[in-house]
């Protein structure tokens, strides 16, 4: 596929809101949301399911009207009456968090359904090619597996050539097979030139794919930088999970040699910590010396759904 046509680096973010509001009856979805999209980088927006990842993602698509604040897309915004809003929908390609296909079209008419919607973009024989989708291209999309039906989503998100995707949840309910093929496809479009704003509860995916992450929750930014510096605000590298046979007194464990934080999690508990080596045995130690019994130790790498449960106190597939 070619090389995209967009803002470059130095032209002003891809994406901005100011000021973002979306009310529903019940829920305040969206409160007073700032971010701002660079041009050309992947930028996802993690959160637990209700934390207002999808209702925002639906506003900057013009898919949804906010109560209050400002929407800015590739250089202009939705809604000024003068037939843009057109032109900007040439330009952006959007996935779903459930796409609904006709199951009785092939792969192929499906994608030459779509791109025959806009003026421009590919050859719909290259897009299924680009989304390795070659074999099944005279298949109905009612045989298609769940990873290839992923696939030809992400195929007719790509017929016009977009200068932004938008990404929503693109791998949920994937097998972890068919979930690495999509963070091909999708870092393949990246590396075009391409911007990519996504959204996701998988740390992994995360940490994979995205330049920075914004952690939302109730409708607004809690942190926003790169996975690496928000990993870094925890303090220590490590993660100790752990579960006792007994009443724990927290407190002494919090004070013991490289723990950086220390939380309990229902029965269980965690703690931050700098030098696994050295506080584990003093873990032991302090178990032993309060007489409780060790049920389960295990170990991790610090990753970004620790600075979430840090941040919020609930994990990121909190309901």
């Amino acid at each position: 596929m070619p090389e995209l046509s967009q803002q470059s680096p130095g032209a002003g973010p891809a994406l901005a809101c100011r000021g973002l509001v979306k009310r529903f009856p019940k829920v305040l979805a969206v409160d007073r949301l700032d971010l701002e999209v660079r041009a050309g980088e992947c930028f996802g927006l993690l959160g637990p399911n209700g934390a207002g990842k999808t209702t925002t993602i639906e506003i900057l698509e013009g898919l949804n009207t906010p109560d209050a604040g400002e929407v800015n897309v590739l250089g202009q915004a939705w809604g000024r009456g003068d037939g843009s809003d057109r032109a900007l929908r040439e330009r952006l390609g959007i996935q779903l968090q459930e796409a609904k296909f006709q199951d009785k079209l092939s792969v192929i008419e499906t994608v030459e359904l779509f791109r025959s919607f806009y003026r421009r973009g590919p050859d719909p024989e290259d897009v299924i090619k680009s989304v390795q989708l070659e074999e099944k291209r005279e298949s109905w999309v009612g045989k298609l597996s769940g990873g290839q039906r992923q696939r030809l989503s992400l195929a007719v998100a790509l017929v016009n050539e977009p200068d932004l995707l938008f990404l929503d949840e693109p791998t949920t309910g994937l097998d972890p097979q068919s979930r690495r093929q999509l963070w091909e496809l999708i870092a393949a479009f990246r590396s075009r030139g391409g911007t990519i704003l996504l959204t996701t509860h998988y740390m992994e995916e995360a940490e994979r794919l995205c330049d920075r992450v914004a952690i939302m929750d109730h409708g607004h930014v809690l942190a926003l930088d790169t996975p690496a510096a928000l990993i870094a605000t925890l303090g220590a590298d490590h993660v100790v999970e752990f579960a006792v046979d007994g009443a724990l007194d927290l407190a002494p464990v919090e004070r013991l040699p490289g723990v950086s934080q220390a939380r309990r999690e229902a029965d269980d508990f965690a703690l931050i910590v700098r030098e696994p080596h050295v506080s584990i045995p003093a873990l032991l130690a302090e178990l032993d010396r309060q007489g409780v019994g060790l049920k389960r130790l295990a170990t991790h790498h610090a990753t970004l759904e620790d600075v979430f449960v840090y941040l919020t106190g609930r994990t990121l597939r909190d309901e």
